[in-house]
């Protein structure tokens, strides 16, 4: 209980003390005056049924207004809710646009990704056989050029004996070929 209802409480059980205990005054009838006409009535029950009376009003209106408060709070308990779910609704609808755009970047950018890992395969391939082709070209000329010369008599052909330098030998000679250079596209 609060401070004022303890008050509320205190003051009416003083008047109905004051009204127990003085009983007899009360209900001692007197002349009352009413404007027009005057009456033999107990002034003090009508001034304790005049404060009933006013007790009774002041509580159905406290009660009235504690009413259309709850029915007001819930009025706007209710309002709150439905703007929380929209709210809710609406964080969603941006989170679910959000990740739909991020999985098509994703995607897009993986597409992108793996197409020039494609590109750079395929390049990496001919260059390989390309490469392959230009050995085997260069191995096919020095076949030629070795029987072109004859096997006997040439440098190349001496035998070499385990652990010993030949007698004439050469340095190998290995052809460039500008087509071998590095490709600048050729990146990872």
């Amino acid at each position: 209980m609060n401070f004022r209802s303890i008050i509320l409480v205190l003051i009416v059980v003083a008047i109905g003390a004051l009204a127990a205990l003085n009983w007899t005054t009360l209900s001692t009838p007197t002349q009352i005056w009413l404007g027009v006409t005057s009456i033999q009535a107990p002034l003090g029950l009508v001034m304790l049924a005049l404060t009933i009376l006013l007790a009774v009003f002041f509580l159905a209106y406290v009660l009235w207004l504690q009413g259309a408060v709850l029915l007001e709070t819930r009025r706007h308990t209710k309002e709150m809710a439905t703007q929380r779910d929209l709210a809710d609704k609406a964080e969603a609808s941006r989170f679910t646009e959000l990740r739909t755009y991020l999985d098509g970047h994703y995607r897009t950018s993986q597409d992108a990704l793996l197409a020039r890992i494609d590109a750079l395969e395929s390049r990496l391939a001919a260059r390989v056989q390309e490469s392959d082709n230009a050995t085997a070209a260069y191995v096919g000329q020095l076949e030629d050029q070795l029987r072109h010369r004859g096997v006997t008599g040439t440098p190349m052909a001496q035998a070499v004996t385990p652990g010993m330098a030949p007698v004439h030998a050469t340095p190998p000679v290995y052809p460039t070929d500008p087509t071998l250079r590095a490709d600048p596209e050729l990146r990872i």
